[in-house]
């Protein structure tokens, strides 16, 4: 059986790794549009653009590795349609038949429009490690920047800014940083980690676009006020990577749909990672995380060779923030219940989120034994009572 994968990120690099560990012995291509080899993308928002990781830690296989497990890596790459009649993908470089198709594309982000400044030199993105290579030389103390949306990875540039000495403003239009992520009182302890160190945080505040005549010198606000920048970073979230599938006439729903086995519309065309849209709870989701990534990917290549096994996600997450790791097991979407723990500092502590008394999700900062005994709750389908949470001292008896 001839295997094509295309997109080669992490769940490209988990796919092709478990169709070799469970006895796959035939052709198996990856193609990939970047130069580099698969590599991990969360430490670019973080050790990488701090300097702290360079690309040979970031890799996740060696070159030797490819090589060995006789995979045709085949980098800077770009596929531009699929035959599903023929079975055939069409790239830049040629042609790749597939008795087997898997589309592993990710995702991309969401960027102004240039009515909005957003084409100016001077605004960045950060999703490849070509972004953060552009980025990371112009980090320079005593320079300006001003991130457009508090989310995880806005938040993130901004904290790594901080540390090499930038001056930061982050903008987010919502009421609230974290507001699609994470709960009212969890943003709480992140905004005032931010303000410890300096961050300017405006929330609901809209930007009019991005000032400049031929680089960006500034944010324009809907208010009238203009913050000047050296450097723009937008955050304002991604989108999932269709256009390929929409070429083979694959049905798309907030990505490419998927059944509950990771096959799309078209039986011999699979899905995986942040690109696939999959059945979740009379619903679809789409999980935009390394965990994710790593296990829909494994699943779908032991039902490329047929197993006929559901994909159940168990969804974690974290984020790395000045000296706070923030470690996320579940998901807190249609919680109808907060509950938390104080940490030792106003940096440290638990949210525990429950939907009609039930456990679906924890987030904790610098509390990995919160982190580990909430995660083992959630997938062990144990819920502890919410008033047994604040009260006991040793979280360790919620497990028994």
């Amino acid at each position: 059986m001839r295997i094509v994968i295309v997109g080669a990120g992490q769940a490209a690099a988990s796919m092709a790794a478990r169709l070799r560990a469970q006895g796959h012995g035939g052709p198996l291509t990856v193609i990939g549009a970047e130069p580099a080899a698969p590599y991990q993308r969360p430490p670019l928002s973080k050790a990488y653009l701090l300097g702290q990781m360079g690309l040979d830690r970031l890799l996740l296989r060696s070159p030797e590795w490819w090589q060995d497990q006789r995979i045709d890596l085949r980098l800077s790459e770009t596929a531009l349609s699929i035959d599903p009649v023929a079975q055939v993908v069409a790239t830049d470089r040629g042609r790749h038949d597939y008795d087997a198709l898997a589309l592993t594309q990710g995702a991309h982000p969401r960027q102004l429009s240039a009515a909005m400044g957003g084409h100016l030199p001077g605004v960045h993105v950060i999703r490849s490690l070509t972004d953060v290579d552009a980025l990371a030389p112009l980090m320079r103390p005593d320079r300006r920047l001003v991130v457009i949306g508090g989310g995880y990875i806005g938040l993130e540039a901004a904290a790594v800014a901080r540390k090499l000495g930038l001056s930061v403003t982050v903008i987010e239009a919502a009421p609230r940083i974290l507001g699609r992520v994470a709960a009212a009182e969890t943003a709480d302890m992140i905004r005032t980690l931010h303000h410890a160190q300096g961050v300017t945080i405006l929330e609901g505040t809209a930007i009019s676009h991005i000032t400049g005549d031929g680089q960006a010198t500034g944010v324009a606000l809907t208010d009238g006020r203009e913050i000047g920048a050296d450097l723009v970073v937008t955050g304002i979230g991604v989108l999932p990577e269709t256009d390929l599938a929409a070429t083979a006439g694959l049905t798309l729903d907030d990505g490419i749909a998927t059944d509950a086995h990771g096959r799309t519309s078209d039986g011999a065309i699979w899905a995986a990672g942040d690109c696939a849209s999959i059945p979740y709870h009379g619903g679809r989701l789409r999980l935009e995380s390394v965990g994710g990534a790593i296990d829909m990917a494994e699943c779908v290549a032991d039902n490329i060779l047929g197993a006929g096994r559901d994909y159940v996600p168990n969804p974690w997450f974290w984020s790395d923030q000045f000296d706070v790791k923030l470690q996320i097991a579940g998901l807190g979407t249609g919680h109808d219940r907060i509950v938390t723990r104080r940490g030792a500092s106003d940096h440290s502590g638990s949210v525990w989120y429950f939907r009609q008394g039930r456990l679906i999700a924890v987030d904790a900062l610098n509390d990995a034994r919160a982190y580990m005994i909430g995660k083992r709750l959630i997938e062990g389908g144990r819920s502890p009572d919410p008033d047994t949470v604040t009260a006991t001292a040793d979280l360790k008896a919620l497990l028994s």
